[in-house]
């Protein structure tokens, strides 16, 4: 198994056994698995969705709609920065992101 891992230069050569374990056990149909990313289970799914449009109160809505306008605002603002002094704008953020990249890769 290790000698065909390197000959197909598999990172993993435990794989080999996996497939052959599920050959042995299964045929073909054994190695046969989808690839990508699983489905979400249902219970995923219903937290996503717990709150539609539909099932919020009128004050989940003012405070929802609320908070968007506060993020649109925000935005506008920085726009408008951007616009008046693109160069200071990108200095200004630059220096920003340089900080927060330090602090994440330590």
């Amino acid at each position: 198994e290790m000698d065909t891992a390197i000959y197909f230069g598999l990172s993993t050569p435990s794989m080999i056994g996996t497939w052959k374990k599920a050959f042995l056990e299964n045929g073909v149909e054994g190695l046969d698995r989808a690839k990508g990313r699983s489905p979400m289970s249902d219970k995923a799914k219903n937290k996503k969705n717990r709150c539609t449009e539909k099932e919020m109160t009128y004050e989940q809505k003012l405070v929802r709609e609320n908070e968007l306008l506060r993020l649109e605002v925000e935005y506008l603002k920085k726009l408008r920065a951007f616009q008046m002094d693109p160069e200071g704008y990108l200095e200004k953020h630059k220096q920003r992101y340089h900080s927060n990249s330090k602090k994440s890769s330590n």
